[in-house]
């Protein structure tokens, strides 16, 4: 990425890493666009930050999802950067006799289907473009899962999958395909999140991701901060170990 020269869509834009993406990349000259469900909430971003845009989007409708690519390529000619940020992460209890399968179902749709479905309407208006990028946001739990929440794990485990293909199948066309995998990060993800001290601070995650994408110190394609690296590397260096220390033994 050359976030100077980019025009970047950003999912969930209006809360947490998203919007402090936004607002980073905003800062250092980017033309960047927000999504989210709340109007008002992308409206109160935009008008902090002078000159960024922000349009509705529920990345669970299908429909709505391929209407809004055609809109916002239309809208805005320039765009070479999309990244897929918008996510819910929830506790399931999988002894429960009943489980809540819209919970799975929105969890999905918004996690992996969401950003499957916006890729395939922006991919051939990418490909048009001399360079272009696509950023998918996974997690450490993509290589860990947390057993608590084991639907959200699963899908990152599965956006970090696909992306892997995507890189090889797009690697002889001008885009770039990147993931951004965060550790816990104090935010409003999930209730406590915020508050928890083993939770990275936002603004500290935000400075180091963006030392990385500014120095292309991207190996891979993937953006690791230092904190999520037991996480990633786990298979590697003893993955019982630390799913056990992740999961209380």
């Amino acid at each position: 990425m050359q976030i100077p020269n980019d025009t970047i869509l950003i999912t969930g834009g209006s809360a947490g890493i998203g919007r402090a993406l936004a607002e980073a990349m905003h800062r250092d000259g980017a033309k960047v666009i927000i999504t989210g469900r709340r109007e008002d909430a992308l409206r109160s971003v935009a008008e902090a930050n002078p000159g960024m845009d922000w349009a509705v989007l529920d990345m669970t409708d299908a429909d709505t999802i391929a209407a809004f690519a055609a809109q916002v390529t239309r809208d805005h000619p320039a765009l070479n950067a999309v990244i897929h940020n918008a996510g819910i992460m929830e506790v399931e209890d999988l002894t429960a006799d009943a489980w809540d399968l819209d919970r799975v179902d929105r969890t999905l749709d918004t996690n992996l289907l969401g950003p499957i479905r916006l890729t395939a309407g922006l991919i051939g208006h990418l490909k048009q473009q001399p360079r272009a990028s696509l950023m998918t946001v996974s997690s450490g739990l993509a290589f860990v899962p947390l057993a608590a929440t084991p639907i959200y794990s699963a899908t990152k485990a599965a956006i970090h999958s696909w992306t892997q293909s995507l890189r090889s199948q797009l690697k002889d066309t001008p885009i770039e395909v990147l993931e951004l995998a965060p550790p816990g990060v104090a935010t409003d993800l999930m209730p406590g999140h915020a508050e928890n001290p083993a939770s990275m601070p936002l603004d500290d995650y935000i400075a180091e991701v963006m030392d990385l994408i500014r120095s292309g110190n991207t190996p891979a394609g993937e953006i690791l901060v230092e904190r999520v690296k037991p996480l990633r590397f786990a298979e590697r260096d003893g993955y019982q170990a630390v799913y056990a220390h992740l999961n209380g033994g």
